[in-house]
């Protein structure tokens, strides 16, 4: 099976990146406020994550406390201030280019319109970023939908050396967190013009191991990972080229 690499950073070079995080994470605020439209002083200054809002019956909101949690880890292990919620946006919302990271996960259908696929096909290709994570049974739906994003290009499995399991931890890949039907954790991706714009987190269920402790009794060594995956994620988001 052909993987996606990338050339893995000395560890010099990784240990370099999170001590810069926070002024990368500065500049890039500046950056965006600079090139997006007025927006009201508030959450929207932070660095934040945007809930994707799809439609098609699946269950878009699910996993409550995981994307809070994630926020408030990512800021105690890097120090980069983060807007204490989430955010939640719809295609056709004007607030969508204001978020450098845009996620979305559920368990069933996504249906998206052909406005809506144009305006998620013209946020990727500016700069966004997408992690969808598969909470299981989202697959068949995703990658319909991934299909009719970008008609020609197909997602591609991540190797273990690919830069978003290093953006701040060293992971050897993407961990496993529920058992699902049991087949190993694998991150597929998109690349437009060399630069990754879709992760996909299949087989893994990242965001079950973000929430609070009490809602999947998860033990802390695989809750730690989802939390290092996490925080690769984001990190990668906000500093990738």
């Amino acid at each position: 099976m052909t993987t996606m690499t990338s050339r893995r950073p000395p560890a010099r070079v990784a240990r370099s990146l999170r001590l810069r995080a926070p002024a990368m994470a500065a500049v890039l605020v500046v950056v965006l406020a600079a090139s997006a439209p007025a927006a009201p002083v508030g959450d929207t200054a932070l660095v934040g994550v945007a809930r994707l809002q799809y439609g098609g019956g699946g269950d878009w909101y699910c996993n409550p406390t995981s994307l809070p949690n994630w926020l408030a880890l990512f800021s105690q292990r890097t120090g980069i201030p983060v807007a204490p919620r989430e955010f939640v946006v719809t295609l056709d919302s004007e607030d969508l280019f204001r978020h450098p990271l845009l996620y979305m996960s559920g368990h069933g259908r996504i249906a998206l319109t052909e406005g809506e696929l144009q305006s998620l096909r013209r946020y990727l290709d500016a700069g966004g970023f997408l992690w969808a994570d598969d909470n299981y049974g989202l697959d068949a739906s995703f990658r319909a939908m991934v299909a009719q994003l970008y008609p020609g290009q197909k997602l591609e499995p991540l190797g273990g050396d690919h830069p978003i399991y290093h953006a701040y931890y060293d992971l050897p890949g993407l961990p496993k967190i529920h058992e699902h039907d049991g087949d190993p954790a694998q991150g597929f991706g998109i690349e437009r013009a060399g630069r990754l714009v879709i992760f996909y987190s299949w087989s893994a269920d990242i965001g079950d191991g973000l929430e609070d402790p009490d809602v999947h009794g998860d033990p802390p060594a695989v809750r730690e990972s989802a939390a290092k995956m996490a925080v690769n994620v984001l990190t990668y988001a906000l500093t990738r080229p």
